[in-house]
């Protein structure tokens, strides 16, 4: 690695109007994966705690902690029981205040990840919800089988919506002979939020943790909140452009919802950061929702390029044309332009690792801190998540007993119950599974990688299994020519250059699809030149890419001559 620090003022930037996210850099943590401290095989509140000071060094300004509230857990905490209390597989609500002071005295944020599409069956709404006479009622989507049909037998459901995780997305309760909607696991039932009372709950919820302290928020499904009235059929409920996704995501009464809940939670809070997560949004409405005169959200998190590829269905992804990735980057860069902002992301606990998926295990190290080089430099607020800083990479599952994720469990149960072949089936997972991101977090050689001394509630990836070392914490933090160190380098060059934070994006032509080159302008400010080669061939860029009087002041590779396999080279050019 090649980093030029003398070419860089010594100095921070800090954003005007405390809006600190638009060079801020945002680490994702999955508790339960990233460190134990009571030897249980679950990660932990405290755990999170005694690795602060990596995530200092490391850069990042803010700590987005997925969530650690009340829940069953059937879907891993995203189904939370009670939005008030601390789930006791994490620790407890003391463990969070000190978690959240001992981040406040290193100079970070903590954003909390919170689920009010729906909540889990378990949650004292739900369950009073469950009778046809109580007033909570309406506060879920409850209806009658179809009429003619049977109540409870297959194909009786209220209508043809399937669920995110397979199968229809109604649930018969026999307590109250109805169907309730989820559009996700049969745990996780859909507020209606057409009720006002779901609302001013769900608001005084935010506040409160707002006035405990907690930074912001990371607002998982917040698209899908407004569903087409009467609720009809539209076919199968599948991202990103099933025929029927219109009838509940990114319906026009959402903005409504998301517009009351600015008014009513986040004005008068400048400092404090939202990002919704929008799997309906395209470049042609991301503005509806991060525009600042619209007074929703800070930025938003979109799914059109790691749904890339999907066509035949996740679990059925096909290799990516060269250019297809940073395409669709580039529409996002210029449809939310310089009034909107974007969240620049890979990796989440969502998706598979972006080491295997866009990089190249013969190239680790060059595919891993290139592809970190194409995204982090745009306009925008990096995610990263954890491990990816060390280039871990996927799990390498090769039997459903590995697996844990509800998803994944579901898709294999259904697949094989329709006939596919088994190994077609595990060859997909292994590809694409959210378990792929949920594997340990990777800390040190010790056994279970340092993140347990107990059994780890899921295995480890299977390339730290083998013995290799390299994608670890403790090989990486004190070498300078580690991928964590690469990251540590983007962090600076964010942190004390204002064109980095605000200033235009523009695309380079470069002739060949495996070059992605752009441009970060702001006047009086040198301008910044990033140039990567997204392959593992060695190319000779067009003249003219790069400006020959333009200093190199970031690279991975040497900097020199054509550009190698997944070489990235960062030049500034004054202004």
């Amino acid at each position: 690695m090649r980093f030029n620090t003398a070419l860089i003022p010594s100095q921070r930037y800090e954003p005007p109007s405390g809006q600190w996210w638009l060079s801020g850099i945002v680490y994702q943590v999955y508790p339960r994966s990233f460190q134990d401290s009571d030897s249980d095989g679950v990660g932990d509140l405290r755990g999170v705690r005694s690795r602060l000071d990596y995530l200092q060094r490391l850069g990042v300004d803010a700590i987005w902690l997925s969530p650690v509230y009340a829940s069953p857990q059937e879907d891993n905490g995203y189904d939370i029981s009670d939005y008030r209390a601390i789930d006791p597989l994490f620790g407890t609500m003391e463990d969070f205040i000190a978690l959240l002071d001992d981040v406040h005295a290193r100079g970070m944020r903590l954003i909390m990840d919170l689920v009010v599409n729906h909540t889990s069956t378990q949650h004292e709404w739900f369950r009073e919800s469950r009778s046809p006479s109580s007033p909570k009622r309406d506060w879920y989507y409850w209806r009658p089988a179809r009429p003619g049909h049977c109540p409870g037998a297959p194909g009786s459901e209220p209508n043809n919506w399937e669920s995110f995780f397979s199968g229809p997305a109604w649930c018969f309760d026999e307590e109250s002979g109805e169907y309730y909607l989820h559009l996700f696991a049969p745990g996780q039932a859909d507020l209606n939020w057409e009720n006002p009372r779901v609302r001013r709950a769900v608001y005084d919820m935010m506040n409160w943790w707002l006035d405990l302290g907690v930074d912001g928020f990371r607002v998982d499904a917040i698209d899908m909140i407004a569903k087409e009235e009467g609720l009809p059929d539209g076919g199968p409920a599948h991202p990103p452009f099933g025929v029927g996704y219109e009838r509940f995501a990114g319906r026009p009464r959402l903005h409504d919802f998301l517009q009351e809940m600015h008014r009513e939670v986040l004005a008068g809070r400048p400092a404090v950061f939202t990002v919704g997560e929008t799997s309906s949004a395209s470049p042609d409405s991301a503005l509806l929702f991060c525009d600042p005169a619209r007074r929703e959200f800070n930025s938003l998190i979109q799914f059109e390029h790691v749904n890339l590829g999907t066509e035949a269905g996740k679990f059925s992804p096909r290799a990516l044309r060269d250019g297809e990735l940073v395409g669709s980057l580039c529409r996002w860069q210029d449809g939310v332009g310089e009034r909107g902002w974007n969240c620049l992301y890979l990796d989440s606990h969502d998706q598979p690792r972006s080491a295997s998926r866009f990089g190249d295990p013969e190239h680790w190290r060059a595919s891993a801190t290139a592809l970190a080089t194409m995204l982090q430099l745009q306009r925008g607020t990096p995610f990263v998540y954890q491990g990816q800083e060390l280039g871990m990479t996927n799990a390498g599952f090769t039997s459903i007993d590995q697996y844990r994720d509800v998803e994944s469990l579901n898709y294999y149960a259904q697949a094989l119950a329709a006939g596919a072949d088994e190994r077609t089936v595990l060859s997909g997972l292994a590809r694409m599974s959210r378990d792929n991101a949920r594997t340990p977090m990777q800390w040190d050689t010790s056994p279970n990688a340092g993140f347990t001394t107990g059994t780890p509630w899921i295995g480890l990836s299977r390339s730290w299994a083998s013995g290799e070392a390299r994608a670890t914490a403790e090989a990486q933090v004190d070498d300078p020519d580690s991928i964590y160190s690469y990251y540590r380098a983007l962090a600076e060059l964010r942190h004390r250059l204002p064109v980095v934070a605000l200033g235009s994006f523009n695309r380079t032509a470069t002739g060949d699809a495996r070059v992605f080159a752009y441009e970060r302008r702001l006047e009086g400010e040198s301008a910044l030149v990033v140039v990567v080669n997204l392959s593992s061939q060695t190319i000779a860029p067009r003249p003219g890419v790069v400006p020959a009087a333009a200093p190199l002041v970031l690279s991975n590779g040497d900097g020199e001559g054509p550009l190698g396999p997944w070489e990235a080279r960062v030049h500034l050019l004054a202004d």
